[in-house]
């Protein structure tokens, strides 16, 4: 028998700070991609394939989710919009935000795909020794971080666009033992 391992929000903010440094050492590229999905909750296809229009002087990143198909807005906050700045400076509108060294059939620059964004930082959370790591593990860890310091899990399963506050919970995995643990202290 085998036991499937799910893809798991990264829960400690040490190594988080490891992965963005190690990134950020690395490849500014792939260092952009974490500080989007970690700061946003978008998914990882919609974050490749974003452009520099879509986010340069905006107030909003406004997408229609590949997966859903639904217009969403993601707030570019003020810490986000100084890491975007540095990034774009010296790109064209037009370029993609995570541009690939591969072209099209017709000569045009493509942009990153999931596969290699995957690959890429797979290799640098397991050299660091993050467990369970996938692409979506930055959009749960976004989630997590939210719930940590908001307790607002309303807000987080409109964000998430899920259709139960136990799905957004199950989601950022909370687990029996943070219940628990919230629950040593609880005494009327």
């Amino acid at each position: 028998m085998f036991t499937i391992e799910l893809v798991q929000p990264i829960k400690e903010m040490d190594k988080i700070i490891e992965l963005k440094g190690e990134l950020l050492k690395r490849n500014y590229k792939y260092y952009m991609v974490c500080i989007m999905a970690l700061n946003t909750g978008m998914r990882i296809g919609d974050i490749i394939s974003l452009k520099v229009s879509d986010v340069k002087n905006k107030t909003h990143i406004v997408i229609r989710e590949e997966k859903t198909n639904k217009t969403k807005f993601f707030p570019i906050n003020a810490q986000l919009r100084q890491e975007i700045n540095r990034y774009i400076d010296g790109m064209e509108d037009e370029d993609y935000l995570f541009p690939s060294r591969q072209k099209n059939r017709d000569g045009v620059k493509m942009h990153v795909t999931r596969v290699q964004a995957y690959r890429y930082i797979k290799n640098v959370a397991e050299e660091l020794g993050i467990e369970n790591f996938g692409m979506h593990s930055f959009r749960k860890s976004f989630g997590y971080f939210y719930y940590q310091q908001t307790k607002d899990i309303a807000k987080l399963m409109q964000i998430f666009n899920h259709s139960s506050q136990e799905v957004t919970k199950r989601y950022i995995g909370l687990s029996q033992e943070e219940i628990d643990e919230s629950l040593q202290n609880f005494f009327l």
